[in-house]
């Protein structure tokens, strides 16, 4: 048995959402900007994704700008928000981002457009709002970043308190949202929040910008008319389809993921008896359901991933989006990780994880590591 625990890498397709491709790839496959009748077919797939997203994020469909994906909507939030805003405005956020994120954010400050506010970050894996609270009060913030739930280690972060001080300082606040939809209770908030279909069970290459009611959103990209001239290029009205089926799905999805926390909790108890010196990243903080980090002393955690990778289970040794690189997580860095950041890995299940399949890991972690003690 093959057991896939990297969910948060990216979601296992809904069988609806293959359906959906499959019929919108044979009937809407046109243009959906034409007005020929051919190209309103394919319209109505990108409607319906939008009208979807709208309803989990409870924003109005007007305000759903369809992307590629989550990189895509963080970089149009933050550069949208900072335009013609002049040197001397303020971007707060914090390590924990993800890169799409922190790059951002440098290349801002070295293109001159913003100054970056990095927040203190807690052992817990959470930013500080006793920080935050002080950055901004201290210049003049255009623009807060923060992420509902890390993609490494499943922590949760105060969006509803951070909200709640920026809309008092007058700020925005950006919520990267795209680990959250559909696994944790509730709609994140924010001004606005981003989205990306394959991680609860879309497709991959589409996403969403949401904006609350009066946030103005300039475009990144110039070209054509497309999604009110602020996300030029073509829709895929195929992509569309899938998004909006894994966007209704995701409504009830935090009750689905909310039976993972005795697997996960389980899970975690027979890990660390494995090893007196391993620990749970984040195990402090509220975490969304579905994640466990644990740090390994000793190992290297691309090492234990090619190993259980061996064993037939699927995990990660950090974000997707930082796979083959050997750079220690920058996210475990911030927490004071040290030697955490190079030797956790995460295992992130999904609806569909069985006892069985957390059973067959830990056998699989068993032999892992006790080759290693040995050696």
């Amino acid at each position: 048995m093959r057991v896939y625990l990297d969910w948060n890498a990216t979601a296992p397709p809904l069988a609806g959402v293959v359906e959906a491709m499959t019929a919108a790839a044979r009937d809407a496959w046109a243009n959906p900007s034409s007005v020929h009748a051919d190209g309103r077919a394919a319209r109505l797939p990108v409607e319906a994704a939008r009208h979807a997203v709208a309803a989990l994020g409870g924003v109005d469909a007007r305000d759903c700008v369809l992307t590629s994906g989550g990189t895509e909507a963080n970089n149009l939030a933050i550069r949208s928000a900072f335009a013609g805003q002049g040197s001397a405005s303020v971007l707060v956020t914090s390590r924990l981002e993800h890169p799409s994120v922190t790059r951002v954010a440098e290349a801002l400050e070295r293109e001159q457009v913003a100054r970056v506010r990095w927040l203190e970050v807690l052992p817990t894996g959470q930013i500080s709002l006793e920080d935050l609270e002080r950055a901004l009060g201290e210049a003049a913030v255009r623009l807060v970043v923060l992420q509902a739930v890390n993609a490494e280690t499943g922590v949760i972060q105060p969006v509803h308190e951070a909200y709640a001080l920026t809309r008092k300082a007058g700020a925005l606040l950006h919520v990267d949202a795209v680990q959250a939809w559909g696994k944790i209770e509730g709609a994140p908030e924010g001004d606005t929040m981003s989205l990306a279909a394959h991680k609860f069970r879309g497709p991959k290459g589409i996403g969403a910008l949401l904006a609350r009611p009066g946030i103005k959103v300039t475009p990144v990209l110039l070209g054509g008319s497309q999604e009110k001239g602020i996300r030029p290029g073509t829709v895929d009205p195929i992509a569309a389809a899938g998004l909006a089926v894994a966007a209704r799905h995701a409504l009830e999805g935090s009750a689905r993921y909310a039976r993972l926390a005795p697997l996960r909790d389980g899970l975690e108890r027979e890990l660390l008896a494995l090893d007196p010196r391993a620990s749970v990243n984040g195990a402090g903080a509220p975490r969304a359901p579905h994640v466990s980090s644990v740090a390994w002393p000793g190992w290297h955690g691309p090492e234990m991933v090619a190993a259980l990778d061996l064993e037939s289970v699927s995990v990660a040794s950090g974000s997707a989006c930082s796979a083959g690189t050997s750079e220690p997580s920058p996210v475990l860095e911030a927490m004071g990780g040290g030697e955490r950041a190079t030797s956790s890995v995460r295992i992130s299940m999904g609806e569909t994880t069985t006892a069985a399949e957390v059973e067959a890991t830990l056998d699989a972690f068993r032999r892992v590591v006790r080759r290693g003690l040995k050696a």
